[in-house]
């Protein structure tokens, strides 16, 4: 584990270099420490300005703030598919965090760039549970955090959703446990001396409870579900960061000091989670210009009109991700017209506008771009039905999680019971108005991150590859090329997706 030190008096606590070392007075009888965290802000027009404003404000109120990151923000969004997401590095450079933890978004562009933008950052990137493949430590990339803020010794312990790589594309990098890797530093970082454990991670609800089960932390900085929310036990304050900037939760502790006669001392702390709606603040004046001047340059490139749909379109997160969509018809109906595939699968984790589009709407290069902001390609295969059913399988196997890899397709339509067990769930597949035969090759249009096995999808691989992503083209272009030849769209939601019983 590598070890940053940081030592913040009242005056530097916004400094971000790693091993300075200043004199601090007594400890005072009771001090307050502000936490602040942010985490999953994607796009450069909507979080930014308002979030770099109340940092600003909360370290001017309280030197003593830590101001963290809990992972997302290198993508996605559409701007983030032209510059691999160098806009969120400026915009934060601009009022920098004390720390930053790589969230799973991280690495949709890759490794490299990754280690690219990291290196760009005005403040330290951290993970104890991210290594190199042979084990070594990754270049640049920190561990836990130790700071003494206002007199007393904070450790800072940052971890990273291990489920990365199945979601995104880590080349090159390993993943130990969340959950136990993080309860291990905490409680090693308690024995070394830390008199205050904050979990800065990245990771989804169920390792939340886990982590704050576990006792070993005072406070836990959570990023991932993209919701809301602050909780605490008598133990352990939460606060799970919201999407975006839209809702933060600035956390006062109150601490008070007891100086024993051995020499040694205890600390208490209460706890006040206070609440803010961005949509309230003020942007940041200095975070406003650069956002105007990223709008612009944006829109005199993606506001030309390519067709109107004649239908109702979704591609909300909850749709997406749980049922049949029109958003994802017409996605998966472009891929397999511009490949002649038999069939097209694709994650609905991929689509990600979340919005509705009214009949009659005009669309723009910037709403399918906003749609897939990946920039993932259209890759082909041909493999045999039953692996055809068990990436279906595979698709259906955790919608009750809300989980990306749910499918959206076109030339194949399915049932499936949701209350059966993972991996038993399908119960029909029809591919041509005929039953899939588990032994016949199918030619399958997908993306290629599926096709590496991305969300879980291990079972489209192993086929013989028509076009790979070295020769493919562009979901997105694929996309506003079909809407483009057909006109407009009149894609609906026709049935290709059901429940048992529907």
């Amino acid at each position: 584990m590598r070890l940053f030190q940081k030592t913040f008096a009242a005056t530097l606590l916004g400094a971000t270099a790693l091993g300075a070392t200043v004199a601090l007075p007594a400890a005072a009888d009771s001090v307050m420490i502000t936490i602040l965290g942010v985490g999953d802000i994607y796009e450069f027009d909507e979080g930014f300005a308002p979030i770099n404003a109340i940092a600003k404000a909360e370290r001017a109120a309280n030197p003593n703030t830590i101001y963290v990151m809990d992972g997302d923000m290198l993508s996605p969004s559409l701007l983030s598919g032209f510059d691999g997401g160098q806009n969120t590095i400026d915009l934060t450079n601009l009022v920098p965090f004390d720390l930053a933890v790589p969230g799973n978004h991280e690495f949709d562009a890759g490794t490299a760039n990754f280690l690219e933008k990291m290196a760009a950052s005005n403040y330290p990137w951290a993970a104890i549970n991210i290594t190199n493949e042979d084990g070594s430590p990754v270049p640049g990339l920190g561990g836990v955090m130790h700071m003494d803020v206002g007199g007393i010794k904070v450790a800072l312990i940052p971890v990273a959703q291990d489920t990365t790589p199945e979601v995104a594309s880590p080349d090159g990098l390993a993943f130990q446990s969340t959950v136990d890797t993080g309860i291990a530093a905490a409680k090693q970082a308690r024995a070394d001396g830390a008199e205050l454990v904050i979990g800065v991670v990245q990771t989804n609800m169920a390792n939340d409870r886990a982590l704050i089960a576990s006792h070993a932390f005072d406070v836990i900085m959570s990023g991932d579900d993209h919701s809301y929310a602050t909780s605490y036990d008598g133990i352990t304050a939460y606060v799970e960061t919201s999407m975006d900037g839209r809702f933060l939760s600035p956390l006062d502790l109150h601490i008070e000091i007891t100086n024993k006669d051995d020499g040694t001392r205890s600390i208490k702390w209460t706890p006040n989670f206070r609440f803010i709606n961005t949509a309230d603040v003020a942007p940041d004046p200095e975070t406003q210009a650069m956002v105007d001047k990223l709008a612009a340059d944006l829109d005199a490139s993606l506001n030309i009109e390519i067709g109107a749909t004649s239908g109702a379109l979704d591609s909300r997160r909850n749709v997406v991700r749980g049922e049949e969509s029109a958003m994802g018809n017409l996605i998966a109906d472009a891929m397999r017209d511009a490949t002649g595939a038999d069939i097209t699968i694709t994650n609905g984790g991929g689509i990600r506008a979340d919005r509705t589009y009214d009949p009659g709407t005009v669309l723009t290069r910037r709403d399918i771009l906003s749609e897939l902001p990946f920039g993932n390609v259209t890759v082909v295969t041909e493999i045999p039905g039953s692996q055809i059913l068990a990436a279906l399988e595979n698709g259906v196997s955790q919608v009750e999680n809300g989980a990306g890899r749910f499918p959206q397709v076109s030339g194949v339509s399915f049932v499936y019971d949701p209350s059966a067990p993972a991996g038993s769930r399908i119960t029909e597949v029809m591919v041509g108005g005929a039953a899939l035969d588990a032994d016949k090759v199918y030619k399958v249009a997908t993306n290629d991150y599926m096709l590496g096995g991305g969300d879980g999808y291990g079972a489209l691989g192993g086929g013989r590859v028509v076009v790979d992503k070295g020769n493919g083209s562009l979901m997105a272009n694929d996309v506003m090329n079909y809407i483009i030849a057909n006109g407009g769209t009149s894609i609906a939601v026709e049935g290709r997706i059901k429940t048992v019983g529907q």
